[in-house]
């Protein structure tokens, strides 16, 4: 059984002007309803054995207070360039390597790319994933590549606005 929980960055800030796509930072607003997530993530039980997240520094910090919050290492951090730059597509190339022993994944990335992915496995199709949102997917699989043609179990999908 493999579990894949699927994530978009908590909100950034758009303030400043010339700032490259890839440099935007946290918004406050958006670590807090993070840590909201964390409580609901916590009370699931959720402990991802990797969180595979863009480089992109607004996911990066994303990705560091998910561990953080979750009690995993911050060595179990992979940066994943493809997360950033791909679309929902080429997102299956992350699961051939990974693994077996690992059980369960986040993954942390960006519109409109992690929507499209999760729209892939879920019969009720979201319009967007927000900031800061979250998808648990069970797979009834012992690889992880096995996940791409596998019809997985929705666990749950958490927003921040339901928390609130």
């Amino acid at each position: 059984m493999k579990t894949l929980y699927v994530m978009r960055h908590a909100k950034s800030s758009w303030g400043e002007p010339g700032l490259d796509d890839f440099d935007r930072p946290l918004l406050e607003k958006g670590k807090k309803r993070t840590k909201d997530v964390i409580d609901f993530l916590l009370k699931k039980k959720v402990t991802p054995g990797l969180i595979l997240s863009s480089p992109a520094v607004r996911a990066i910090e994303t990705a560091r207070i998910m561990a953080f919050g979750l009690n995993i290492p911050q060595e179990s951090i992979r940066e994943e360039k493809l997360i950033y730059t791909s679309e929902s597509e080429r997102l299956e190339d992350l699961f051939y390597d990974l693994p077996g022993s690992i059980d369960s994944l986040m993954l942390i990335g960006h519109n409109p790319a992690m929507t499209n992915f999760v729209n892939n496995f879920i019969e009720q199709k979201i319009d967007v994933l927000p900031t800061s949102g979250v998808v648990g997917l069970e797979f009834d699989t012992d690889d992880w590549s096995g996940i791409i043609s596998k019809k997985p179990v929705l666990k749950f999908m958490i927003f921040p606005k339901m928390l609130g």
